[in-house]
């Protein structure tokens, strides 16, 4: 379990934000549109915005920054990272270029805060489910991203890890939506997940339909 300062339930808060996919790089914008391009006409629907989502949770005079990444994407050496997992494949996952890794992260910073959009959205300001939540980041399967490994009916990815947390420690995720009618692929992953794990039936609390959460 985490350990917290004293003052750790004096406030709280949990507070998503959504980051449109690749923003401030270029390569990762542009094979995400591709990507979008090729699903969009497949389920035959208009192409939409696809977002990546990070969690900030304070209690008390503590803030933590949650959210998976590339291994290689921060140089810094203390960044909260608790696990890691391969990416695309379990093999390519030998290679430090094909794994990501996921920060609970004491006052670190979301690289692309500054192009969030209709961020902050906050989640609670229940001390008791952000403690949960902070505990819950280390049990977060290492799920191979961009597969479906575990049968949920979408890839594996950084939207699966914040809905699986949110969902875990009692936040409604079930009902969030991206911005503008936008996408985040890999949230209806993390719910399914989360559904099994908890024991529960999220869907009798109105699920969002794949198409729009991905």
């Amino acid at each position: 379990m985490l350990e917290l300062g004293p003052d750790s339930e004096r406030s709280a808060y949990v507070d998503l934000y959504w980051l449109p996919l690749g923003a401030g790089k270029v390569a990762v914008r542009w094979s995400g549109r591709v990507y979008e391009a090729v699903v969009a006409r497949r389920e035959h629907r208009v192409v939409g915005d696809l977002y990546h989502s990070a969690l900030q949770v304070g209690l008390g005079d503590e803030r933590y920054v949650i959210e998976m990444t590339p291994v290689w994407g921060n140089a810094q050496r203390q960044r909260g990272v608790v696990s890691e997992g391969p990416v695309g494949s379990r093999r390519l996952g030998r290679w430090r270029w094909f794994r990501y890794e996921v920060r609970r992260w004491r006052d670190g910073v979301i690289p692309d805060i500054a192009y969030a959009v209709g961020s902050p959205r906050r989640m609670s300001t229940n001390s008791g489910r952000a403690r949960e939540l902070l505990d819950l980041v280390p049990r977060v399967p290492s799920v191979t991203w961009g597969r479906d490994e575990l049968a949920t009916g979408a890839m594996w990815n950084s939207n699966s890890l914040i809905a699986w947390l949110l969902a875990r420690s009692g936040h409604p995720a079930e009902l969030v939506t991206p911005p503008g009618g936008g996408r985040a692929p890999g949230w209806s992953a993390g719910l399914v997940l989360a559904t099994r794990d908890a024991g529960c039936d999220l869907s009798r609390a109105g699920v969002r339909p794949a198409a729009l959460v991905g």
